[in-house]
C-alpha cells in the first residue's frame, strides 16, 4: 500500500524528493479533485494504518508481540509501530500538508473514529487476556489510538500530546516487556498464573512492572499522565468533548487490566515454578529500571519532553500558536 501510494505520487510530481513533492503539490489547483493524488493519499493512509497497527488493522500485532522472544517484544513495543507514526507525520504533514490531510479530506474524522474504537475495544480485549505479554500487546494497540487521535486533531496541544506519548509509551512499554522477559527467564512463562506471588520472589522486577502499569493508566507523576493531559487539552481546543471522554474511559479500562497484573503479582500465592523463582540478575534489572525510571522522571518533570514536543508540533502545523 505504501509503495503504491509513493508510486502514484511520483507519477504526479515526477520526483521522490519529499520537499519537492510537497512543493509540486502546492502548485496544483484543486488538489482534492485530482484523482491520482486522492488514490495515492488513500493507499498511504491505509498502508500507514497497517504499519501503525491502528484498529481495526491491528491483527498482526498481538501475536507478533506475544510469540516473539521477550527481547524482540521489547524492541517491537518500543520502536516498531512508532516508525509508522513517524512516517505518518512525514507524509500527512510534510508532503500533503495540514490543509489537505485534515481539512480538505475527511481523513481526520476517519482516523479519530478508528483511534477511539481502538482505545476502547483493544483495552476490552486486553482485559480478557490470560497471558501477560498478550495483555500488553492489546494495550499497545490502544496506546497507538491515543497517538493517532492526538495528531488527527491537527492543533498544537493534540500534536504535542501525540509526540510526547510516542516517547512515553516507548520507555514504559519497553520496560514492562523487559520485566516480563525477566519473568520468562526465571519462571519459564508469562501467563498470569506464572506471575502469582512474584511480588515476594522478584520484588524489584515486579515493582518495575507495576510502576509501568501505572504509567499506562496515566496516573499523576507518571509520564503517561503528561501525554494524556496534552491530549485532553487538544480535544477541548478542538471542541471534541467526546474524545476527551474516550481518553478518560480508556484510562479506566487500563486500570482494570493493570489491576489484573497487580492482583496476580501481589495478592495471590506463588505455585509451581513461581514458588521457586529468584530475583532477576543485575544485568536485566539495570536496563529495566533505566526505562521505568525515565517514565517516572518525565512524569515529575516534563519540561524537556513537553517543550520539545510543542516546538515540533508548531513546526508541523506551520508555526501555529
Amino acid at each position: 500500500f505504501i509503495l503504491l501510494g509513493i508510486g502514484y505520487l511520483m507519477m504526479v510530481t515526477g520526483t521522490l524528493n519529499m520537499e519537492d513533492m510537497h512543493n509540486q503539490l502546492l502548485r496544483m489547483a484543486d488538489l482534492n479533485e485530482h484523482r491520482t493524488v486522492l488514490v495515492a493519499f488513500a493507499f498511504l493512509v491505509v498502508g500507514l494504518s497497517l504499519k501503525m497497527a491502528l484498529y481495526p488493522l491491528h491483527m498482526w500485532l498481538p501475536k507478533a508481540y506475544t510469540y516473539a522472544p521477550s527481547a524482540v517484544s521489547a524492541l517491537l513495543a518500543a520502536t516498531a509501530t512508532k516508525v509508522g507514526v513517524y512516517m505518518a507525520f512525514r507524509f500527512l504533514f510534510g508532503i500533503f500538508g495540514v490543509g489537505f490531510s485534515f481539512y480538505a479530506m475527511p481523513s481526520h474524522l476517519i482516523l479519530l473514529a478508528m483511534a477511539s474504537l481502538g482505545i476502547v475495544f483493544s483495552s476490552l480485549s486486553a482485559i480478557r487476556q490470560t497471558n501477560a505479554k498478550s495483555l500488553l500487546a492489546y494495550s499497545s494497540v490502544g496506546q497507538i489510538g491515543y497517538i493517532v487521535a492526538g495528531f488527527s486533531l491537527a492543533n498544537p496541544n493534540g500534536v504535542a500530546g501525540s509526540i510526547v506519548h510516542i516517547f512515553n509509551h516507548a520507555v514504559t512499554k519497553g520496560g514492562m516487556f523487559m520485566a516480563l522477559g525477566a519473568v520468562a527467564y526465571r519462571v519459564g512463562g508469562t501467563d498470569l498464573r506464572d506471575l502469582r506471588g512474584l511480588g515476594k520472589k522478584m520484588p524489584l522486577t515486579m515493582a518495575a512492572l507495576a510502576l509501568g502499569g501505572l504509567g499506562l493508566i496515566g496516573m499523576p507523576l507518571t509520564a503517561g499522565f503528561v501525554s494524556k493531559w496534552y491530549l485532553v487539552k487538544g480535544a477541548f481546543d478542538a471542541g471534541m468533548w467526546g474524545l476527551a471522554v474516550v481518553v478518560l474511559f480508556g484510562s479506566l479500562l487500563a486500570l482494570v487490566y493493570v489491576w489484573r497484573l497487580i492482583e496476580a503479582i501481589y495478592f495471590q500465592e506463588p505455585e509451581g515454578r513461581s514458588a521457586e523463582a529468584t530475583e532477576a540478575p543485575l544485568s536485566m534489572l539495570i536496563p529495566i529500571w533505566i526505562l521505568i525510571g525515565m517514565s517516572l522522571y518525565f512524569g515529575v518533570d516534563a519540561t524537556f519532553t513537553g517543550e520539545t514536543a510543542m516546538r515540533a508540533a508548531n513546526g508541523l502545523l506551520g508555526g501555529a500558536p
